[in-house]
């Protein structure tokens, strides 16, 4: 039967409030919950006509990230127009490739960086896109994200005629409460010069990045475009002892009609519509680094306006019907409340561009595709019952889950749990608009006090479709060694120290509910074909991760990286035995071992148990990094003391009759 709102849910114990977004309802008898000190309390979105984008650029010249950005994302500033979205777009972030490779397997220390200071202020990494060096983040309101739909990346290379990513233009799209939105970083040539390749390099970037659906296709047919980044435009003809002289007398105006930028937006047809704000800041570039003088080398650069933020609108005479694409919701306005730069950081010859918009929406989708009813507290482990309601016409998937996160989480991934959203009559209640519900297991809830909320992850979109408000769990945490479900006896809050299996391509891990929290969680890695890492051997005895049990690890052993060997030789019968990884004949396939009352058991790759985590559906756990000599210098010294005859690799044959020196290599 359908609950109906506000009754009481007889599995839970609780009231069945519905968990809609904050934007659209607030839970009733509580009011919204204040973000840090001085942060501005989250307004429900539907009481505002307007809603709040902030824009930054940065070409951050390989520096390292600086201690703390909160004045660059005009955070803390009480302000009334509180952001809802937030675009960072960064340039000449360090790509040499030892670089590369570390922000490959890990997240990359200035994305680290916006994440852990948004998060305090319930903003969530929606999408992020990586081209070499230039990268964009998009941020939103954890209550925004069941309206922000169709979120698609591209990247466009000019660098070398195209063959190389140095230059170019990245973008994230989606649609924002039913309006098509996109944001365009770029890297364009250098040089006063270059002034034409610029143009060029633009309309190839807007010709080459093409998105799927017929919403939208083409960037400029989006209803909101932003462009930004370092577009490199610099000062003509002036000499740059006037041009220094202007800026140092505050007679800026006197600069802006030999702006080539300025100059481009009435004669290139590639930018017309293209709207900036007024350039009441000196020009960013190019300055000493560490210091707020322009520059002093020998070069000496003139300075330029070089990091820029524009606008378009979508003139609703523009796909009406036409192309195939559907006609806009309506017309947008768009109000640029603050363009400035900020002279406060000097990590880079750069300095950084900020812009606030306050976005009218002509109409607004209100309703999430996924409605979320809870208990309002969760004490005991038979409340944890989770009912839902999806909309008619949303996009059910069999690999669908509802995510626990705590409050302050970084991105959809970085849940606490999860329960898959397979309820047996999972279709039924989508054709006849009824509820489901699932249920998380004793061993996946956290234990001890804190607020969580509940996510539905749609695979189909890779993106949120539903969230609840924040409410309380608290559960009493075990006594070490007090359950045999619990091999660490220590709460999930605590971090795990230990080093998970990087398995095949193929792998996935079999036991949700005994996933623990890592130090970090990558929103999106790269796939390294191939990449095996061990566990620690002091959680070898009883880890649950898919990696064999039966390995007695070395004292003082570390996690090591192996590369893929193209044949692996000596594979004798001890290799199939439970619990060991089985190279098939192609050395492409592998076993993982799952824990259940009867005991262990073997399940195959294909089996949809051995793809059952979703974080692994293109994010992977952290790993340390150790150069191989000092590893394999341990290693052989603790094999000579106490293992003479322990195996060096997973890949290596069971049985041992050399020394370790004389086995495979790792």
């Amino acid at each position: 039967s359908t609950p109906p709102p506000g009754s009481r849910c007889p599995a839970s114990g609780g009231r069945c409030s519905p968990r809609r977004s904050p934007a659209t309802t607030s839970r009733p008898g509580r009011a919204p919950r204040p973000g840090p000190p001085g942060c501005p309390k989250p307004s429900p979105a539907s009481s505002s006509p307007a809603g709040g984008i902030t824009v930054v650029t940065w070409n951050v010249g390989t520096a390292m990230p600086p201690n703390d950005v909160t004045s660059l994302l005009h955070l803390n500033t009480g302000e009334t127009n509180d952001a809802d979205v937030i675009a960072i777009g960064l340039q000449e972030v360090n790509s040499k490739i030892n670089k590369r490779l570390k922000d490959a397997l890990f997240t990359d220390q200035w994305s680290e960086l916006f994440m852990d200071v948004l998060s305090p202020f319930h903003f969530i990494l929606v999408s992020t896109v990586r081209m070499q060096g230039v990268i964009l983040l998009v941020f939103a309101k954890y209550y925004h994200l069941p309206f922000l739909q169709d979120i698609q990346t591209d990247c466009t290379r000019t660098g070398l005629g195209g063959y190389w990513g140095n230059k170019g233009g990245v973008s994230v799209r989606l649609s924002i409460f039913g309006h098509m939105v996109c944001f365009l970083n770029c890297h364009l040539p250098a040089h006063l010069e270059k002034a034409e390749q610029r143009k060029e390099d633009f309309a190839t970037i807007l010709h080459m990045q093409q998105f799927e659906g017929r919403a939208a296709s083409g960037i400029l047919d989006h209803d909101l475009v932003f462009w930004f980044g370092d577009l490199n435009f610099r000062i003509e003809s002036l000499d740059i002892r006037f041009v220094k002289y202007a800026i140092d007398s505050n007679i800026l105006s006197q600069l802006w009609e030999k702006d080539q930028l300025n100059i481009a937006k009435s004669t290139w047809p590639v930018l017309s519509g293209f709207q900036e704000g007024p350039l009441n800041f000196p020009p960013t570039f190019k300055f000493d680094v560490g210091t707020n003088k322009y520059d002093s080398s020998a070069k000496k650069r003139k300075p330029a306006w070089t990091d820029r933020i524009l606008w378009k609108i979508k003139s609703p005479s523009v796909g009406l019907g036409g192309g195939g694409r559907r006609p806009s919701r309506g017309v947008l306005s768009v109000s640029q409340l603050c363009y400035c730069s900020h002279m406060e950081y000097t990590v880079s010859d750069h300095k950084p561009v900020a812009a606030i918009f306050a976005v009218q929406f002509a109409s607004k989708a209100d309703k999430p595709l996924v409605e979320i009813y809870v208990a309002d507290e969760w004490s005991r482990p038979e409340q944890a019952v989770v009912r839902y309601k999806m909309a008619a016409g949303f996009h059910r998937s069999s690999w669908d889950w509802i995510g626990l996160y705590r409050v302050g989480f970084r991105h959809p991934k970085d849940y606490v749990s999860y329960v898959w959203a397979r309820s047996d009559d999972g279709e039924r209640c989508l054709e006849k608009q009824l509820y489901a519900q699932v249920m998380f297991s004793e061993e996946a809830l956290p234990k001890g006090k804190g607020e969580y909320i509940l996510g539905y992850y749609s695979n189909t979109s890779s993106s949120i479709a539903g969230v609840t408000e924040p409410f309380q769990i608290s559960l009493p945490r075990l006594e070490e060694g007090s359950s045999p479900t619990d091999s660490s006896g220590s709460s999930s809050e605590e971090e795990d120290d230990s080093t998970l299996v990087l398995l095949a391509p193929k792998s996935r891990s079999p036991s949700p509910g005994k996933m623990q929290r890592h130090r970090s969680r990558s929103p999106s890695l790269a796939k390294f074909q191939g990449l095996i890492l061990r566990p620690s051997s002091r959680d070898r005895g009883t880890s649950r991760s898919p990696s064999p049990q039966n390995r007695r690890g070395l004292p003082g052993d570390i996690p090591t990286i192996h590369l893929p060997q193209e044949e692996l030789g000596h594979r004798g019968d001890k290799a199939k035995e439970p619990g060991r990884a089985a190279d098939s004949q192609e050395g492409s396939s592998f076993y993982q071992t799952v824990r259940e009352q009867g005991g262990p058991r073997r399940v195959s790759a294909d089996n949809p148990l051995a793809r059952a985590d979703p974080r692994n559906l293109g994010l992977l756990p952290a790993l340390r990094l150790e150069m191989l000599d000092q590893a394999m210098g341990r290693r052989r010294e603790s094999v000579d003391q106490s293992y003479p005859c322990q195996r060096m690799s997973p890949t290596s044959p069971p049985g041992c009759s050399t020394s370790p020196k004389e086995g495979t290599s790792p």
